[in-house]
């Protein structure tokens, strides 16, 4: 890209010190924009040091201006611009003895520039390293970028053109009304008069012409934009909350998208704006086959439409409903209070408190027998301000109560809200992702598998009637989901063995389990073979068991889902730790391989400790503690090496109390709950 191209696309930090450097006459910003691509395409350091070809490049520099007046004289533009060249080529004329010096002058200028442009990319390096958590620019946020750079520049090259028009109307209208009040009766000189107006008024055609074309294609650049944003952009950003409610590490943030929208919004109300300065100057000068009269109306109905889509789909929620103390989001239980927040990503300050949100549940329910209704208790209105958010985005934070369980029943939290500006009236609507509305805690687990079973398969938000037809889930998108679990929870996922555990225990051996599916009623309904339990109830079981008494265990790596097979070919003492398959709330327990008198290997275990246990003494005391009654009921503790192959104290002394033995807090526990006979 040209270096002033460049120029143009910095912020508007940057935009000022260019110019502040054209702010004086030694070299005119006009000249160095109309002349961009000859220019930098020029050895000046050169021409600074060699008459010959200081006196050639300032030779072109005059007929490239020319040139340049000679488009501006066939292309009708102002007479503004035309003037303006013929001065500066007048101004160069100064250097014709001392070229060298003008090509210093033009050189200085460019490296100028050049350190403006480092010291730019310099603080936007800075700026990355700083917010180390912001997501990858992908490809498709750069060419966002581009277009919308791109179109910021069209914007206000159309400004440039309005002012243009303006003048050459105001010019026309001069003339015509001189011509009007001098009344000459000389029919030649008349004649002569009328000829230079109806030139001027070709010419002030030609340029509403242009002009109305011009808006036309920048409008198309707006829909392109539009299409890509909403029909992309805003549909992943989507798909990523409805991940993120559900456990997976997605960013859900909304500032990228935000300034977008804003972008897209202040160029069409500029458009917009740009539509009403032609009415005002057709309301002044017209004439017949006028062309604002005959594509404004369209324009406008275009401008208007795409800007409705716009502030249609900028409305969103930005948090979904959650209360304070559950699983996870969208399960909420009557009369607990519970808080979503809504986001406008148009952010104009003149709208800060101006727009009142107001909410309401379930306004396009199911017609289904049954379906319960649910009143919102607290404020119903709340107005959309910058205060509650943490980044000044345009938010309404609500707080409510739900008065009044079926856990696969779900219901939706609707939004709406009115947006006035620039006599521009559109109402906005937006709703939550679809909650499940439980009376009792017990409940609350259920509730839980359904949101996630919805949020992992659903690509209909709206679909209240899922469960009445519920999809199966593959392997990899349930064990991808099992993996949100604990890194949302404990910010250490499942790992590809402890999932192939896991898959083992649904499925069976199987050589591969990605063709491997499992239906709804065997993930939460269905008892787990031999037990009184479902699959859902026992991971969640040992999900609650690890955040609450396992987290450092499970944080340092430590893997807890293993099999004891693997023992066999250890060493005497090494042991593994592993989670029980029998417990309904989660268990823990450990095996250790003996060797016979003949050289046989005894895998051995104990009996797992439950919540109840760990909440007595930590599980690493536990193992440091652990004894067995041998032979003449000696007390041994048989634990040497964890799996592989590491020493117990290098595995475990980290987490050791100061105390052992009899000193320790725990020897009555040890006494009556840690001494087993074999």
């Amino acid at each position: 890209m040209a270096q002033w191209e460049k120029l143009r696309q910095l912020e508007s930090v940057y935009l000022t010190q260019v110019d502040e450097l054209y702010d004086g006459d030694a070299f005119p910003m006009d000249v160095r924009h109309y002349l961009a691509h000859w220019i930098e395409g020029q050895d000046w350091d050169r021409a600074a040091r060699d008459h010959d070809v200081a006196m050639l490049l300032f030779q072109v520099l005059l007929e490239n201006l020319d040139i340049q007046h000679s488009r501006f004289v066939q292309g009708g533009e102002s007479f503004l611009l035309q003037h303006n060249i013929r001065r500066f080529k007048q101004s160069f004329q100064r250097y014709q003895e001392e070229p060298y010096n003008l090509a210093n002058i033009i050189q200085w200028f460019l490296v100028k520039e050049k350190e403006i442009l480092q010291n730019a990319e310099l603080a936007e390096q800075v700026q990355l390293l700083q917010v180390q958590q912001s997501p990858m620019e992908t490809d498709s946020q750069r060419n966002i970028e581009r277009k919308m750079t791109d179109l910021k520049n069209k914007v206000q090259c159309m400004e440039h053109t309005v002012k243009c028009l303006e003048e050459q109307q105001d010019e026309f209208d001069f003339k015509y009304q001189t011509h009007n009040m001098e009344g000459t009766t000389n029919e030649a000189e008349k004649t002569e008069q009328m000829k230079v107006l109806q030139a001027l008024l070709n010419r002030l055609d030609a340029s509403r012409k242009s002009m109305l074309s011009g808006m036309g294609v920048l409008l198309d650049g707006v829909e392109e934009l539009l299409c890509v944003l909403v029909r992309e952009e805003l549909v992943q950003w989507q798909r990523r909350q409805q991940k993120a409610c559900i456990g997976a590490p997605d960013s859900t943030c909304l500032d990228q998208l935000e300034k977008w929208f804003t972008t897209e919004a202040e160029c069409l109300f500029q458009v917009r704006k740009f539509l009403k300065k032609l009415e005002e100057l057709m309301g002044k000068v017209t004439y017949d086959q006028d062309p604002v009269k005959k594509q404004k109306p369209a324009l406008q109905k275009r401008v208007d439409s795409l800007l409705t889509s716009l502030l249609k789909s900028a409305f969103v929620v930005e948090t979904q409903p959650s209360m304070p103390q559950g699983k996870g989001p969208l399960v909420l239980r009557t009369n607990l209070q519970f808080s979503v927040k809504t986001r406008f990503l148009v952010k104009f300050p003149e709208l800060n408190h101006a727009m009142k949100v107001n909410v309401s549940m379930d306004r396009e329910a199911p017609l289904v027998k049954g379906y319960r209704r649910f009143n919102v208790l607290g404020t119903s209105s709340k107005a959309l301000n910058m205060a509650e958010s943490m980044s000044g985005g345009m938010v309404a934070d609500f707080r409510h109560l739900l008065s009044l369980s079926v856990t696969e029943e779900l219901h939706i939290i609707n939004f709406n809200t009115e947006f006035l500006l620039h006599d521009m009236s559109v109402s906005l609507e937006t709703s939550s992702l679809p909650v499940v509305i439980i009376s009792n805690s017990s409940q609350q687990q259920s509730a839980w598998a359904s949101i996630l079973w919805f949020n992992m398969l659903c690509l209909e938000p709206k679909n209240l009637l899922f469960f009445a037809n519920c999809p199966a889930a593959t392997w990899p998108q349930l064990g991808e989901m099992l993996s949100w679990q604990f890194l949302s929870s404990t910010t250490r996922g499942l790992e590809s063995n402890q999932l192939d555990m896991i898959a083992h225990k649904l499925f069976g051996k199987q050589q591969s389990y990605d063709a491997c599916n499992i239906s709804w009623t065997k993930f939460s309904k269905e008892n787990v073979p031999n037990t009184n339990f479902t699959f859902w109830v026992w991971f969640d079981g040992i999900l609650f068991m690890v955040k609450s008494h396992l987290e450092n265990l499970w944080k340092d790596g430590y893997k807890l889902f293993m099999d004891k097979t693997l023992l066999k070919k250890k060493q005497r003492g090494t042991f593994l730790l592993r989670f029980s398959e029998s417990i309904r709330d989660g268990g823990i327990t450990f095996s250790w391989v003996d060797y016979s008198p003949t050289g046989e290997p005894d895998v051995r275990s104990v009996q797992p400790f439950t919540k109840v246990d760990l909440g007595q003494i930590p599980f690493h005391e536990i193992i440091r503690n652990f004894q067995i009654l041998e032979e003449e009921n000696v007390p041994e503790n048989p634990l040497l090496f964890l799996y592989p192959d590491t020493p117990k104290v290098e595995a475990f002394g980290k987490y050791y109390t100061e105390k052992s033995g009899a000193d320790s807090q725990y020897i009555k526990y040890i006494k009556t709950k840690l001494v087993f006979s074999f």
